[in-house]
């Protein structure tokens, strides 16, 4: 599966943004997709994971009760819905899909998007 992540920006302390990343192939369905971030200098790490179906989601403490993830199956394609963002939140947001269940580890998935770059300003 190919993934593209868009939708970031530039936006201010406390505003929203909403990621997608676009799946092709016809087996998005059978993928756990998550997202992980990137801030300057820092390692990857966990944001969100959702289930194939879309029923469990998990968070990261850090963007706990702030970000939502979502999917469309049909359209083949997941969501971050980021809100009250805080310039901690600054970095390259990628997509992943594993056949695996979520996991909070990026050694766990199989295919990346390239990523979009979201700035937060204080």
């Amino acid at each position: 599966v190919q993934l593209q992540a868009y939708g970031g920006g530039l936006v201010r302390a406390g505003d929203s943004l909403r990621l997608s990343c676009a799946a092709s192939g016809r087996t998005f369905r059978s993928y756990s997709m998550g997202w992980f971030r990137q801030a300057p200098g820092k390692e990857r790490e966990f944001v969100a994971a959702i289930t194939r179906s879309g029923i469990s989601t998990y968070y990261a403490d850090s963007v706990k009760g702030r970000f939502t993830v979502s999917r469309d199956n049909a359209k083949n394609a997941v969501y971050l819905q980021m809100n009250s963002l805080k310039p901690e939140d600054t970095a390259v947001y990628y997509c992943a899909a594993s056949p695996r269940v979520p996991a909070p580890k990026a050694e766990e998935y199989d295919y990346w998007g390239q990523g979009t770059e979201v700035t937060v300003s204080s």
